[in-house]
């Protein structure tokens, strides 16, 4: 482990969230708010820290594999415990332990809140809070790359534990001019969606704070009852649009940038994520026709939540607790196999989905015809056993810490359906559960105890288990693996 490298690299983190600070602080000054002072404050302290460890490059640059996993870790919960102290300073969040829970849900684009009047939130905080979601949504580190440039032999170490999925690719051979063409992807949908929704009346300063919150399929409003506040289908259907856009892998958009339209046709993971949107929504849409005794109506709703939740986005457009429970089961099932891989999106991806189907699928198979060669393909690619084996102890591990965390929340007492959900919302990065943590209630009743659960669950869903379970590692102090 190269210590002096990975303080190194998170100095230069913090001076980046500095710099960061400095956007909320002038959107509080526009509006003549006192919470600039809060923001310049926390800029100043991390521009400190920067000061400190981020600008000497030691001798020794190399980072090995470990070392991105627990940079990245690091990064993420010292982001998120630095990026809490304007609401907290300000007083706009006066507990640090919510506003640690605000925070990480914010970056870890999940989207549950503690707050119980978002509406009477003032603007340059709120701004703060779904920026939380843009930056977190590409990834802390990606976003930095783009500002920052470190040694291209170590950056994938750090992309590798950053970027949600089963494998991670370099679209180009540079690490940092992969970054760039993700942002420059990932800012042009934004923009797209700014501009749609400004066409369908909604304010530039709403329109810009919930295209963040799309993109980065966080799923944060600035209204309490989310989009449904603007009880539009136009906005609905914008919005509906671009969270499924944005769960979509970014390679895809690669692709058809380089005019490959028949490798994205031929792409699995799209084709399935696609058809699991359209038959949730369809047999939603039936279920819920009575209850809004009108087919467009029951679609336009079925769509969105369809749309919110598979993508781990969060936004509501109705209260799906009272929804039948065949389209609960339906949503909550939607929870756990999430977006795609490469993309913004939360859950377990719908590659690992397919993956773990397929090796039951050639398990079978082996059964039957024990002298049988069954190779694991997907796209038309053979499945490495290192990826194999990733996805079958990724799954191990979630199952565990699933497990774990619904025992250590369930000492609040509330009702299984609460607990239960309220655990895989936030492990999936969701947002919304069911029951007294559904899509009009909040987590503002549990414990600190409880909250720090589920803000680790937020971030070790996010980060995919294991750069936090590499921090609990024994081998942690090892010079190298």
């Amino acid at each position: 482990m190269n210590g002096r490298m990975t303080i190194y690299i998170l100095g230069r983190m913090l001076g980046v969230e500095a710099l960061v600070m400095l956007i909320p602080a002038l959107v509080s000054c526009i509006y003549q708010e006192e919470g600039w002072k809060a923001f310049l404050v926390t800029s100043a302290i991390l521009m400190l820290f920067y000061l400190f460890f981020g600008t000497k490059k030691p001798k020794d640059s190399t980072i090995y594999g470990k070392d991105g996993f627990i940079v990245i870790a690091s990064a993420w919960i010292l982001w998120s415990l630095f990026g809490a102290l304007p609401f907290w300073i300000s007083g706009t969040i006066p507990s640090y332990v919510d506003a640690i829970f605000e925070t990480v849900s914010g970056f870890t684009t999940t989207g549950s809140t503690i707050l119980t009047d978002i509406a009477s939130m003032p603007k340059g905080m709120n701004f703060w809070r779904c920026l939380t979601h843009w930056i977190g949504g590409m990834g802390v580190l990606v976003f930095v790359l783009v500002i920052f440039s470190l040694e291209d032999k170590n950056t994938m170490h750090l992309m590798r534990a950053e970027v949600p999925g089963p494998e991670t690719d370099k679209l180009v051979p540079k690490a940092r001019d992969t970054a760039k063409i993700l942002y420059g992807m990932y800012l042009t949908l934004t923009v797209a969606e700014v501009l749609f929704l400004l066409a369908g009346g909604m304010n530039l300063y709403d329109s810009i704070i919930h295209s963040f919150s799309t993109a980065g399929t966080g799923g944060f409003s600035n209204q309490n009852s989310s989009i449904a506040y603007y009880d539009s289908a136009y906005i609905d259907g914008v919005i509906t649009i671009f969270m499924i856009l944005f769960g979509i892998n970014f390679n895809i958009y690669y692709l058809l940038l380089l005019k490959k339209v028949k490798d994205v046709f031929k792409n699995e993971e799209i084709r399935t994520y696609m058809g699991v949107i359209l038959t949730a929504t369809i047999l939603i849409t039936i279920n819920i026709v009575k209850t809004y005794g009108s087919l467009f109506k029951a679609f336009r709703y079925a769509v969105f939540q369809v749309a919110s939740i598979i993508t781990t986005t969060g936004f509501v457009t109705a209260d799906f607790n009272v929804w039948p429970e065949f389209s609960k089961c339906i949503l909550l099932t939607l929870m756990i196999i999430g977006a795609c891989a490469g993309s913004t999106g939360g859950g377990m991806k719908v590659s690992r989905i397919i993956i773990l189907f397929k090796s039951v699928k050639r398990e079978l198979k082996r059964l039957l015809h024990p002298k049988s060669v069954n190779i694991e393909k997907v796209n038309g690619k053979k499945v490495h056993d290192e990826t194999l084996q990733g996805v079958y102890v990724y799954f191990i591990a979630y199952i565990i810490i699933f497990i774990v965390s619904i025992l250590l929340v369930s000492l609040n007492n509330f009702d299984f359906a609460t607990t239960f959900s309220g655990v895989l919302t936030t492990i999936n990065n969701v947002g919304p559960g069911m029951a007294a943590v559904g899509p009009v209630e909040n987590f503002s009743a549990f414990s600190n105890f409880s909250k720090i659960v589920f803000s680790f669950d937020m971030l070790i869903g996010r980060l995919e288990i294991f750069p936090f379970l590499v921090l609990l590692s024994p081998g942690l102090w090892r010079r190298k693996f």
